[in-house]
């Protein structure tokens, strides 16, 4: 019994060893180059993964406000997975920073926030790709439902993002 209760786990680890390649189970760094709408998942110095994206309504330069319809741009970190959101699943991204804060706060403006990598709204699935025809979003980083589910599974909380002009 405690042979069959071994193996049993060995099979499962093995499974589950095999299910992915090595290279490509959890991303440890992302970069979103906002000016080719690109969102890239990294493993080292290997790009793993490459995605179209939309982004804010007005993606030009970084962001300044809230409301301003920009993604942010700068250097954070994925800090929290929602499964259940506006949008098909969503990783939050750590903006703003204390850099953006101080920034706002200069300009006597709120910063802005709840900025995510995010699949598409509830119920409009059926956009897929279409959703990139123009970026739509109020800042965030917007991909199909199904690559979301994808990045859900390769990206852990506490990944650094760099987003890029």
């Amino acid at each position: 019994m405690r042979f069959r209760l071994l193996f049993v786990g060995f099979l499962i680890a093995l499974i589950g060893w095999t299910a992915a390649p090595a290279n490509t189970r959890l991303a440890d760094k992302l970069v979103v180059n906002k000016s080719k709408r690109e969102l890239l998942l990294y493993k080292g110095q290997t790009v793993i993964r490459t995605y179209r994206v939309a982004l804010g309504r007005d993606p030009v330069g970084p962001k300044r406000r809230e409301g301003d319809g920009k993604t942010p741009e700068g250097t954070y970190t994925i800090s929290a997975k929602y499964a259940q959101s506006a949008y098909h699943m969503a990783l939050h991204i750590s903006y703003p920073s204390p850099v953006d804060r101080e920034r706002a706060r200069r300009e006597g403006v709120a910063p802005g926030g709840d900025i995510l990598i995010h699949g598409l709204p509830n119920g409009r699935g059926w956009l897929g790709a279409a959703h990139r025809w123009m970026d739509w979003t109020q800042g965030c980083v917007a991909v199909t439902n199904e690559e979301m589910e994808e990045i859900w599974r390769l990206v852990a909380v506490g990944t650094p993002i760099q987003i890029n002009p």
